[in-house]
This record gives C-alpha cells, structure tokens and sequence, in this order.
C-alpha cells in the first residue's frame, strides 16, 4: 500500500470456520446493488489508508474491533469503470469470531455468517466481491510462497 494513493474504498472478507461475513445491502435504487449480500466495507474518507478505512467501516457496520494484524491478505483492484480510482480487498481468518458480538449498523438490512460456496454461487452475491472472494482462496490454497 503506497502512504498517500488514491483509492475509492475497501471490502473484507471475513472467515470463519467456513463460512464469510455478509451484509444485505438496502433496497435504496440510488446505491450500487441494492437487496444484494455485501462484504464489510466501503468509501475512503479523508487521507486514511486502505487497511484504516476497511477496519473503519467494520466497526460502523458491524461493531466488530480488529487489529490490523488480523488482516492476512490484501490487494489493489483497478476498477471497471474508467476513471474511476482503484479499491482494497482485504481477507482474515478469525475462527474466534462470536455472533453475540455483532450488530448491525445503521447500513443494510441484516448480517449473515453464510457458507462460502452459498456466498461464492449466490445469485444476489455482489458479483466482483464473489469473484475477489474467490481469487483469495485460490490463492490461499496454492500455499504461503503465493501470498
């Protein structure tokens, strides 16, 4: 992550013993992908960083507090849009996560622990976070050295 770049925002991919933390975004039609299940994240606000941003925006959404240590794995995204700045995709592990302590926010509709095949074939799954989701695994499963 260069100190200063320009980005748009941040996404999480949260796991825990095989399932991902999801959120249902609102049915407002002025938002991208309305009534579809979403990862944790969102917009840059000021100067902050990638990784301050992601974990900004899981506290606002979901009251979760983590370091930024438990943020395993992350990269850059160039949108599709031209113009447009790129965005982070972050993913941690945490097999400690514990549903009591999660509350939603005053986004979205509800949360969800879903099973990671439901989230990666869901058909109201935001497509490109299915997709990072996926890439992240894939890259996972191929070992340490691919990190």
């Amino acid at each position: 992550m260069t100190p200063g770049a320009a980005f748009s925002g941040a996404k999480l991919a949260i796991l825990t013993r095989g399932r991902v933390l999801t959120l249902l975004r609102d049915e407002f039609v002025d938002i991208p992908y309305p009534g579809h299940w979403d990862l944790p994240g969102g917009g840059r606000e000021g100067d902050e960083t990638p990784q301050a941003c992601v974990l900004r925006e899981l506290r606002e959404e979901l009251s979760l507090r983590l370091r930024p240590g438990d943020l395993i794995w992350r990269r850059e995204y160039t949108s599709s849009h031209a113009g447009a700045l790129p965005s982070w995709f972050f993913a941690a592990e945490l097999p400690w996560i514990n549903p009591a302590g999660i509350y939603l926010g005053d986004e979205g509709q509800a949360w969800r622990l879903m099973p990671v095949p439901q989230f990666l074939s869901h058909p109201k799954a935001v497509p490109h976070l299915a997709e990072r989701l996926q890439r992240y695994l894939e890259t996972r499963d191929m070992g340490p050295a691919s990190v």
